[in-house]
């Protein structure tokens, strides 16, 4: 046996699960009735496994550098157990490389740049994301309320919970900033009466909602704009705002001006809901061993996380005072599996949609990343945050009485009132 060969077996020996790999020279290393079998036919993969580059070796299954055969789950144990330590500690860097990400993030977020990171991702194809997501097509993290919901379920209980917390109420107007498939639009404009604006960056995603406006026969109280935040119109604030997934895209040195924005973008006493990824660590805005690199490579260009206490700090600095928190993390790990084995039980199906050499990688890039970040998740490696705010008050001693104007009545309880 080589010496990496011995090095391997060894490496396989110690996961907590049986592990088969079929190295490039033919030699098999590893248990016989794996779980998992890694078929490696680039021998730079076995250097990336002895060092636990788990984000290189998604890297190298997207170029086709190995197969495996087993569970995606499965998969996912092997590549906790062969990291060398925590990827929010791996991730940590020194002064210099600190003042690198952060001259990074500003010259990643041009309003020009920010439009074709978008479309990177969201037109890749409306019908490869109606595989694997619910059918309102929500593409974020989803409200188990109860155990046993489905995720389409949990998306329409995440859609109600914000819209509850948010106090919406007939005839307001609420806008959502990034707002998808129009899920969220949809469901406070037939759930809530509200009046809606919602904008995005994606060419697909305008063009599928503005379509469902019309079916639905939403016109007139319902719209959605192609447009950058930066963009919108100021003159006349909305009662109400949300912001689903989508401060992950505006950049760390950007998230005082984001929220400054949605500020004057509210009218005094109103409402915004941020909801988004946060990091898990203090001070890192991506993931070690790789894991970063390959989400900003494969798909996610340009997104950056913060920690909830920066995000809290940015608040703050753009004049917004915190009114309630909520870590939505273990619903973001259900989700992502549900999303993962949805696509896992498609396969075939993902491939056809997908049927160019481009789309194969994508389609391996995905199955990596869904199933990756719902073990990140899991282990507290990243976390999601709701967080409800308003435009700091200027001083009055009837908060707590419910006065005209002042939309949080500072008591949890209306969020769970029946309707």
């Amino acid at each position: 046996m080589t010496a990496i060969a011995s090095i391997i077996e060894n490496k396989l020996g110690a996961l907590p699960m049986p592990v088969s790999m079929d190295l490039p020279d033919g030699q098999k290393v590893g248990a016989a009735d794996a779980a998992i079998r890694l078929r490696v036919r680039d021998s730079s993969v076995l250097t990336h496994f002895a060092a636990g580059e788990v984000g290189v070796l998604g890297e190298d299954y997207v170029e086709g550098k190995f197969e495996f055969d087993g569970a995606m789950r499965d998969l996912m144990r092997l590549a906790a157990g062969i990291l060398p330590g925590s990827p929010v500690d791996l991730a940590r860097s020194g002064w210099l490389t600190s003042l690198i990400k952060r001259l990074m993030s500003v010259w990643h977020h041009s309003i020009e740049r920010d439009a074709r990171q978008i479309e990177f991702h969201y037109d890749l194809s409306d019908d490869f994301y109606a595989l694997w997501l619910d059918p309102r097509r929500v593409y974020s993290c989803a409200y188990y309320r109860e155990p046993d919901f489905t995720v389409a379920q949990a998306q329409e209980a995440k859609l109600d919970h914000i819209c509850r917390k948010l106090a919406l109420k007939p005839g307001e107007r609420f806008l959502d900033v990034g707002g998808g498939w129009g899920g969220l639009m949809l469901w406070a404009a037939e759930h809530y009466d509200v009046d809606v604006t919602g904008i995005t960056l994606s060419n697909n995603q305008h063009a599928y909602v503005n379509r469902l406006i019309q079916e639905k026969g939403l016109s007139g109280r319902v719209r959605m704009e192609r447009l950058d935040y930066r963009k919108l119109d100021e003159s006349r604030p909305y009662d109400k705002i949300a912001s689903v997934g989508m401060f992950e895209h505006v950049g760390r040195t950007q998230l005082t001006g984001y929220f400054a924005k949605l500020r004057r973008l509210v009218r005094p006493g109103g409402l915004i809901l941020n909801h988004g990824i946060t990091a898990g660590g203090l001070d890192n805005s991506e993931l070690g061993a790789g894991m970063g690199e390959f989400i900003e490579k494969f798909i996610f260009p340009g997104g950056e996380l913060s920690h909830i206490h920066y995000v809290q700090q940015t608040l703050a600095e753009a004049g917004l005072e915190d009114l309630d928190v909520e870590n939505l993390r273990p619903h973001y790990a259900r989700t992502l599996w549900a999303w993962s084995d949805a696509l896992e039980s498609r396969l075939d199906e993902a491939r056809a949609i997908l049927n160019t050499p481009q789309g194969e990688r994508s389609l391996r890039a995905y199955r990596m990343y869904l199933a990756g970040c719902a073990m990140g998740f899991e282990h507290g490696w990243i976390a999601l945050h709701q967080i409800i705010a308003q435009p700091r008050p200027a001083g009055s001693a009837d908060e707590l009485d419910y006065p005209d104007g002042q939309a949080y009545p500072w008591r949890r309880d209306y969020i769970y009132q029946a309707r």
